[in-house]
């Protein structure tokens, strides 16, 4: 069941072409990831999602519902352009956009009262936004973008800015709120995350729809069929040439050799292990499946040739 679905979303700017005919459905209790170059379109799809611009032509559904104004309410949105009051105070600010969002003074209050003891971030509360670092800062609008526990939260690179341990933080809680139900868009540009966090991606480039599907199958998709083996011996082992298979490389590794070979159609993994077991001696084998940075510089260099 999809949360969302933008169907034949196109919106140009001028000359300027921003989404073409995008078409996109983001499951329910998911994280989908929102990938693309600088310029791509992926934060007009995401405006054009959280009715902040109008699409030329498409329409967008939650629930299978054309998407209205009063649904924003549902959404929680951290865009990518952070926008704190500076002079504010904290606390203030924050049960400010608490109640924007339709909450009670009472139930913002206690909402911000549990996120800001779990960050450790009490003493904040009459701090000013020009009193904290960039990081701080970047606590406090994650806060406000969840504290009404959206139904859709939208995340436009949420972990910039913060040091590592506090990239860990934000991720935890992502995780947390994606498996007590909450669906969220991930826009962002690191790979590692999109790896780790995304069960659904989109790649749009030049503003077109390259790609989507779930993470694990798309990279599977674009994988070449090869194994990873490690296996024990100084010196290299000359390997038969197979039907079922064909040898990559074999090199040194600290103090192993790691052949890769690159299975033939319909070779199946058993048989091809089965076949090098009486020449190596095998310490370890893995499938290697390509890493979402190498397919999103493929898909990016060629949607760019082919454009």
């Amino acid at each position: 069941m999809n949360l969302i679905e933008c169907k034949g979303i196109s919106k140009s700017f001028g000359d300027n072409m921003a989404l073409t005919d995008v078409s996109i459905s983001v499951p329910k209790g998911q994280i989908f990831g929102l990938l693309g170059p600088n310029g791509a379109g992926k934060t007009t799809l995401i405006r054009v999602i959280n009715q902040i611009t109008t699409p030329d032509s498409g329409e967008v559904l939650l629930n299978g519902v054309k998407i209205t104004s009063q649904d924003v309410a549902k959404i929680g949105y951290l865009p990518e352009e952070r926008g704190l009051y500076k002079k504010m105070k904290i606390g203030e600010q924050a049960l400010y956009l608490a109640k924007l969002k339709g909450m009670s003074r009472a139930d913002a209050m206690k909402e911000l009262k549990y996120w800001f003891t779990k960050f450790g971030i009490e003493s904040w509360w009459n701090k000013k936004v020009e009193e904290l670092s960039k990081g701080m800062a970047q606590k406090i609008q994650f806060i406000t973008t969840v504290v009404h526990k959206p139904t859709l939260l939208i995340l436009d690179e949420p972990l910039s800015g913060f040091d590592p341990v506090n990239v860990q933080l934000i991720r935890n809680e992502i995780l947390r709120m994606r498996n007590e139900g909450t669906t969220i868009m991930l826009s962002t540009h690191n790979m590692e995350s999109v790896e780790e966090l995304c069960d659904n991606i989109a790649l749009i480039n030049k503003s077109k729809l390259v790609v989507t599907g779930a993470t694990d199958e798309i990279r599977r998709n674009y994988g070449k069929n090869q194994m990873e083996i490690f296996y024990r011996s100084v010196e290299q082992i000359s390997i038969p040439e197979h039907n079922l298979y064909r040898v990559v490389s074999d090199e040194e590794r600290s103090g192993h050799r790691r052949v890769i070979v690159e299975l033939n159609k319909g070779a199946n993994n058993n048989a091809v292990i089965e076949s090098l077991l009486p020449h190596l001696d095998i310490v370890s084998i893995n499938e290697l499946i390509p890493r979402m940075n190498d397919i999103f510089i493929k898909l990016v260099s060629n949607s760019q040739l082919n454009g």
